[in-house]
């Protein structure tokens, strides 16, 4: 089954096999995501397009969770620019974290905005996106856009937060972050 090759490559039914070692399977997703001159490709069609180079234990559930889980962190002291939510990002595949200072009062088309030029022009078009049935995310708007750009819809619920562990456990940990900062600057 598995082939070693003169040049040290590991093959398995003529792919590639791809260690777990390491970040190689996340580069890879991420350039097949990124690529320049592909279309959003979709879970499936990623699936297809890399099984013809590449192989490893659990692939196909790898691809599937690439894309990201999203909530607010609401109800924090207003900043002098009237920022007093946190949307928090959490690139379910790679860790990787944005939080995006907000308005609690921003509008469907402003955090459309927000998302398009900080997190779509950064990484590409999500394949899915976990989020809490806020408002702002069952919107017909919202929800059409993401339609529009191929990426599925996954709403957790208030009793079953844990479909989106990732960006409750972030959430948690900044608050306790900024409570730290609150209590050191208060202390200083």
């Amino acid at each position: 089954m598995i082939e070693h090759m003169s040049d040290g490559a590991l093959y398995y039914v003529d792919r590639i096999w791809v260690h777990s070692k390491g970040d190689v399977r996340t580069l890879i997703m991420d350039e097949a995501h990124k690529l320049k001159y592909s279309i959003h490709p979709g879970a499936d069609k990623m699936y297809y397009d890399l099984g013809d180079r590449y192989w490893w234990p659990g692939m196909k559930k790898d691809i599937a969770v690439y894309g990201i889980a999203m909530n607010f962190m609401t109800k924090l002291p207003r900043t002098s620019s009237g920022h007093a939510t946190i949307w928090v990002m959490v690139d379910r595949l790679t860790k990787s974290i944005h939080f995006l200072p907000m308005r609690e009062d921003y509008k469907i088309d402003r955090l459309v905005r927000l998302y398009l030029n900080e997190i779509v022009a950064r990484h590409g078009v999500s394949i899915s996106i976990i989020s809490n049935c806020d408002s702002r995310f069952t919107s017909r708007f919202w929800q059409s856009m993401q339609e529009a750009l191929g990426t599925r819809l996954d709403m957790s619920t208030a009793y079953h937060p844990q479909a989106d562990g990732q960006s409750e456990r972030t959430i948690q940990t900044l608050k306790d972050m900024l409570r730290a900062c609150v209590l050191d600057f208060e202390g200083s």
